[in-house]
């Protein structure tokens, strides 16, 4: 046994005891007559003491070789503390060292093994098996065993079933890359990684299966943005003879499970919003109403005066932004020029400052009134100390636009606060999206979603204005899961392949064998699944997944500790029937 007790585990309690402890060297003081080391585990510290009145002498000349992350067992008695230490949970008591065991050697750290670290991200990555030893990757990892723990239990407990689905898969179009794996057995034939078990659960769901989860990979090979990760972990759920309030119902549930278990937070309200009102309200999909600033649209109280800029506008939205009317004007001009960077594309902002006085200050008093700038106040919900930030522009473009300087600006105000909790469901998807550059439409969701009951016939005269039976749940400001009721008979998925450009010859061959399942009595089914990175690291206070993952890769795909992706031997080229043509 190479412990009898953890190093977060002894206590006042303890005392006299003789214990075992293992772990590694967080640090060591050594005053010549007496050596204090920190012993540490996953579970906390514990100070050992080694004292040459009372330590044999070999059990001290072999203490003073200690070095940092050298992994040690000792075995020794508890003793009350002199120093006690209040900041951490052993810090009553020591241990007196009577015998000690180096197991391992260790170089020194290319950083330092501590909650404040000295390590950039890039060492920690190459290092990440360091990192972990640190309490905020390694607290990080726990909370999520948690999360992942309680999501378990809570579809259990609703009869739901754990079923694992094939990572070795076809490839078929679901709106990413693939990543492909070649055949060796089956030469110039290859698997697809699932970017999600879509078309599996399905056909669970065909097969009597009627409640369904897994927690899961996916795989995506997509230009990765921020916070993005090539494979990523899904909450997987699907359900049979099922409608969209009980999906909605059960996951409502399983959210407010997590917040009271996890967070001790109990949320009542999850409004829902449709898709359409989101967008004009807020910009984007997947709003953050832990705050106000909602849009207010100005096209009716300013394109009526000879400011061109509007005028020529197709949309002029603003928000007020609560309080800032004491920017200077310093202030506003660096505003101006955050809205005009690359990454939002504004060509400018106009500002109406809401005075003390219940006088307005503008950007372009010389072509509108007070009486003018009263309304665009009321418009916006401005009051009193308010600034009144305006873009105008393409519609889709300026509300993306002011989405992105709304978030600014609640980041700024100290409004997006990590310990407060505002679910929202965003419902009425469009069913298809129109893809500018081709002219063709495309789903939204996946080809499988079902359009709401009774609209499959504007498919044929109006296919932009069909909502699909879809849905997501947005938390902060973040969408952790989507669903949609799914097609499932043969007829109406033909109907929805032909309307995605598939002619059926393409469908049969992409996606027959589901086409085939539903001829043998596929119930009504519809599913949601959560990404479980986001939410743990949502539910952690977090904006970043990345600590919430034992080994990440960077922003470029790669994992830089094992340096992969890689390179093979022309062997194993050979014998899965490839040859490369790497383009420079």
């Amino acid at each position: 046994m190479y412990r009898t007790h953890t190093c977060g585990e002894l206590r006042a309690s303890h005392i006299n005891t003789e214990v075992t402890l293992a772990g590694w060297v967080q640090k060591s003081r050594d005053k010549g007559f007496m050596i204090w080391v920190d012993l540490r585990d996953r579970y906390g510290i514990t100070q050992l003491i080694f004292d040459e009145e009372r330590t044999p002498k070999d059990i001290i000349d072999k203490a003073k070789t200690l070095g940092r992350e050298f992994v040690v067992q000792v075995i020794g008695t508890v003793i009350e503390r002199q120093s006690k230490n209040a900041n951490i949970p052993t810090g009553d008591v020591e241990v007196l060292v009577t015998k000690l065991d180096i197991l391992n050697e260790a170089k020194l750290p290319p950083f330092t093994i501590e909650d404040e670290t000295d390590g950039g991200e890039d060492i920690r990555m190459k290092y990440r098996y360091l990192d972990i030893r640190r309490n905020p990757v390694k607290n990080s990892l726990v909370f999520r065993h948690k999360v992942s723990m309680e999501v378990r239990k809570y579809l259990s407990d609703k009869g739901f079933i754990d079923v694992e689905t094939p990572y070795l898969i076809k490839s078929t179009p679901e709106g990413a890359r693939d990543f492909l794996v070649p055949s060796r057995m089956n030469a110039g034939q290859f698997y697809a990684l699932p970017q999600s078990p879509q078309t599996f659960k399905q056909l669970l769901m065909v097969g009597g299966m009627d409640k369904y989860f897994q927690i899961v990979k996916c795989f995506r090979d997509e230009d990765l943005r921020a916070d993005r990760q090539p494979e990523f972990t899904q909450i997987d759920c699907e359900m049979a003879f099922v409608e969209q309030e009980d999906i909605l119902e059960i996951f409502e549930g399983m959210t407010r499970h997590l917040l009271k278990e996890i967070n001790g937070v109990e949320v009542d309200k999850f409004p829902r919003i449709s898709f359409d009102d989101a967008m004009r309200l807020y910009g984007n999909d997947k709003p953050d109403i832990r705050f106000g600033m909602q849009f207010g649209e100005l096209n009716e109280v300013a394109q009526h005066k000879e400011f061109k800029v509007f005028n020529d506008a197709e949309l002029v939205v603003g928000i007020a932004v609560p309080g800032a009317a004491s920017y200077t004007r310093k202030e506003i001009d660096k505003l101006i020029e955050w809205v005009k960077r690359p990454q939002v594309g504004a060509l400018g902002m106009v500002y109406v400052k809401c005075n003390e006085d219940g006088s307005f200050k503008s950007s372009v008093d010389k072509f509108y009134d007070q009486d003018d700038l009263a309304k665009w106040a009321e418009a916006t919900g401005a009051k009193v100390g308010d600034l009144i930030c305006i873009l105008s522009g393409n519609t889709n473009k300026v509300r993306a636009q002011l989405s992105a300087l709304r978030m600014e600006m609640a980041e700024r105000l100290g409004l997006r606060k990590p310990d407060e909790f505002a679910p929202l469901w965003v419902v009425d998807f469009p069913l298809l999206e129109l893809d500018e550059e081709t002219g063709h439409y495309h789903a939204m969701h996946h080809p499988f979603t079902s359009p709401k009951p009774g609209q499959l016939a504007l498919l044929d005269t109006n296919p932009g204005a069909v909502k699909a039976n879809a849905y997501d749940l947005v938390l902060n400001g973040n969408e952790i899961g989507g669903g949609s009721i799914r097609i499932h008979d043969k007829e109406t998925q033909a109907i929805m392949f032909k309307h995605l450009g598939f002619t059926p010859e393409e469908a049969k061959a992409q996606f027959g064998f589901l086409m085939d399942a539903f001829e043998y009595g596929a119930p009504p089914h519809g599913g949601l699944a959560f990404g479980l990175d986001r939410l743990v690291a949502i539910l952690g206070g977090q904006e970043t997944i990345r600590d919430f993952i034992a080994f990440p890769k960077n922003n470029s795909g790669r994992d830089v500790m094992i340096d992969a992706p890689a390179t093979i031997d022309k062997q194993q080229l050979q014998e899965l029937s490839i040859q490369l043509n790497v383009q420079e």
